[in-house]
């Protein structure tokens, strides 16, 4: 019966499904961007061969500047400004071109509006407690303050019924996440900046089938970027078979595009809604120091446990929801409510006993609120007795390193944990470009001698801090999505300052003497690629 009502296949059928991809390879983003550049490159061979010069030059003169005059007046980071402004000086026409190449797409105009509407349909399910802000005045003006920006600004309520774990190795988080995913009864979500074939992945696979099989919900979605080395072009179709829903976030395709510059670089994994993991930890061998990867991997985590996973909930499904290709209709977008923690009664029970307070939050690029930066900026300036970060890159825009500046000027120990062998060289010689500026008014820098920091974490008093997935540069301030929960009052706070005093002791100071010993070809090449960093 199969076989007699199988479609037939007639010669012109087969013609069609061969020439279909080329068709659409004609429309393609790429094709679209040969035919712009091949078109502004007509129009500049005519302007130069068959118009006055004088007229010509003029004209890119007054477009650049125009262009500097809108940039000079829209709202932002100055270091983003003059990032743009130096090349549109520098090469009037091609700068200008392309300035005004990116600003003209729609893109990431769309994406916006698309993520926008989710987070104005998340609203409902993250909702705060109407007497807590007035009781958290009373109570620490401090928590106040910053409870009362994030839930305005970001829509992200404040939780005090949550438990918190602190992971400080890769070792120590995996075997927690394995041993929480085999518990899943009802769903689990997963959020990844890095996927990559190894041990550690395929152990974590072969649970996400287990689960799949016992028909546990499973969704699961990784950065575009993995598709270029680490896991195979299609390798979503792959997950799809084993039962798991799976989507990419903006995939690579060959072509100029502004939007592609805003990655998906969160780290969330939420199970059953009672139960949530983030940090700096990926999905890869080398974050459990399997596999060595510029010496000893430093990383850290963290598991949640209660009414604060709501948010990181709410925050997996903005992303999932807000993901898709434009055109084509969204057929398994996930409801809120149906998720939230008033359908998942266990996340707020009595098993979660009050350990401080605990914000879960996210930031977004495209919108004009940098609450990453924001956050972290509020704790340099709120600290009285110390400030203690760790960070695998240092590359400051000016809020950034006068509020690290200031802090160390009014008396408040300032340290800083970074890598002493690097993972991108460029970088490493970017973050040495700051030394002298940072240790000068008072900054204390260390580097972390077995090998790599890829930790973020702001600790500040033991009383405040931040763990989560934003780094201290330009990408993640102000170019990726990121996510993150704050602190306060939160007994972990402890363990991570124990460890953060652990990892001093295996680091070396880095005073003046020590940076005069760094060769000056590198700490000039560094300094000349400031103008640019926020491109980094």
């Amino acid at each position: 019966m199969r076989d007699e009502k199988a479609v037939k296949i007639t010669p012109e059928a087969k013609t069609h499904k061969k020439t279909w991809p080329i068709l659409r390879a004609l429309f393609s983003r790429t094709t679209l961007f040969a035919v712009f550049l091949l078109i502004h490159l007509i129009c500049l061979w005519v302007a130069f061969n068959f118009l006055d010069e004088t007229i010509t030059f003029g004209f890119f003169l007054a477009l650049s500047a125009l262009e500097v005059l809108f940039i000079m007046n829209q709202d932002g980071s100055s270091s983003f400004k003059i990032s743009w402004i130096v090349p549109i000086i520098l090469f009037p026409v091609f700068g200008a071109l392309f300035y005004l190449y990116l600003k003209l797409q729609t893109t990431v105009k769309k994406m916006r509006h698309r993520i926008d509407e989710e987070v104005v349909c998340s609203r409902g399910c993250m909702q705060q407690d109407p007497g807590f802000l007035a009781e958290a005045r009373e109570k620490d003006e401090r928590l106040y303050g910053i409870s009362r920006y994030l839930y305005e600004t970001g829509g992200f309520p404040c939780y005090d019924n949550t438990s918190m774990e602190f992971y400080p190795m890769g070792e120590d988080f995996f075997p927690s996440l394995m041993a929480e995913l085999r518990k899943a009864k009802k769903f689990i979500f997963m959020e990844f900046f890095i996927v990559a074939k190894g041990k550690v992945w395929d152990e974590i696979l072969e649970v996400l089938k287990e689960k799949a099989k016992e028909g546990v919900e499973i969704r699961f979605m990784y950065d575009g970027m993995n598709a270029i080395k680490n896991l195979p072009f299609n390798y979503d179709k792959e997950l799809q078979s084993y039962g798991i829903d799976t989507k990419i976030f903006s995939p690579v395709v060959p072509a100029l595009a502004s939007y592609q510059n805003n990655r998906d670089h969160r780290k969330i994994c939420v199970i059953d809604g009672h139960t949530a993991f983030t940090g700096g930890i990926n999905l890869a061998d080398e974050y459990a120091n399997i596999k060595e990867r510029f010496g000893v991997w430093k990383d850290i985590g963290a598991m949640f446990k209660g009414a604060a996973v709501n948010s990181f909930t709410m925050l997996f499904i903005q992303m999932w929801n807000g993901n898709y290709r434009e055109g084509k209709q969204e057929k398994n977008r996930l409801d809120y409510r149906k998720y939230s923690f008033s359908e998942n009664p266990d996340c707020c029970d009595d098993r979660h006993p009050r350990e401080g307070f605990v914000i879960p939050y996210g930031d977004s690029p495209l919108d004009q609120e940098n609450i990453g930066e924001n956050v972290y900026l509020n704790i340099l300036h709120t600290a009285s007795d110390y400030v203690h970060i760790m960070t695998p890159y240092l590359i400051l825009d000016d809020q950034m390193m006068n509020a690290l500046c200031f802090a160390a000027k009014r008396g408040v120990d300032v340290k800083i944990l970074f890598p002493h062998i690097p993972d991108k060289p460029y970088a490493f010689w970017l973050g040495h470009s700051y030394y002298q500026e940072l240790l000068e008014n008072g900054v204390r820098i260390f580097e972390y001698t077995p090998g790599f920091v890829h930790a973020k974490e702001f600790i500040a008093d033991g009383l405040r801090g931040s763990i989560g997935t934003v780094n201290l540069d330009f990408r993640s301030l102000y170019l990726h999505f990121e996510n993150a929960a704050y602190l306060h009052h939160v007994p972990a706070l402890l363990d991570m300052e124990a460890d953060f005093q652990s990892c001093l002791l295996e680091s070396k100071e880095i005073d003046m003497l020590a940076l005069k010993r760094f060769p000056w070809y590198k700490m000039l090449f560094g300094k000349l690629l400031r103008i640019f960093a926020p491109m980094f």
